[in-house]
């Protein structure tokens, strides 16, 4: 694993990856109340009042993902490595993961707190899903850089949970308390 990769633009570049993970942040939208007659138009449009800091770091997060997806565009993947294999493996485990998690999410009527499937386990898999598979590119393709950035993102992602907790308390109410009382916030057994 070097510092800085040689960069190139190719077929075989981490930017593969990175089209496979915004695939599956959008495609469930679009398939899942297509194939359930349950599914709800539950969308991403929510607005979470943020604070001073809150929007700092909100911003940090989407400046950071630009960055990710343009510098995944010239780094090659470093194919035939235990670096690949090693990263593919935690790459498709948060893949297979997200994918669980977005149809948990798509059939929840939008009137109820997401509590089934892997949010029994975590109040927010979907940050953890990520950061697997970003830091699972990042080992792909054996960029340290790629790595720092992804775990800048997902320490940022972290602390954007928390005004999403107070939004879904006002939102949801006693509901949703009962729910953090049995759930932990990142990963571990309910309660």
């Amino acid at each position: 694993m070097s510092l800085i990769p040689a960069f190139e633009i190719g077929i075989s570049n981490a930017w593969i990856f990175t089209a496979a993970f915004f695939t599956l942040l959008f495609l469930p939208l679009q398939l899942v109340p297509a194939i359930s007659k349950n599914a709800t138009t539950r969308s991403l449009s929510t607005t979470v009042p943020l604070n001073g800091i809150e929007k700092i770091i909100d911003i940090l997060v989407v400046v950071i993902m630009v960055l990710l997806v343009i510098y995944s565009i010239f780094l090659p993947l470093q194919l035939g490595t235990a670096w690949f294999y090693v990263g593919l493996c935690v790459f498709a485990l948060a893949f297979i993961t997200g994918a669980i998690i977005a149809v948990n999410w798509l059939t929840t009527p939008p009137s109820e707190p997401v509590t089934k499937g892997i949010y029994c386990y975590s109040r927010h898999p979907i940050y953890l899903s990520q950061a697997l598979m970003f830091i699972g590119i990042g080992i792909i393709s054996a960029s340290w850089i790629f790595i720092l950035l992804s775990v800048v993102r997902t320490i940022a992602t972290f602390i954007v949970a928390i005004p999403e907790e107070r939004y879904c308390l006002e939102k949801y109410g006693d509901t949703y308390r009962e729910y953090m009382n049995r759930t932990p916030r990142w990963l571990g057994i309910p309660k």
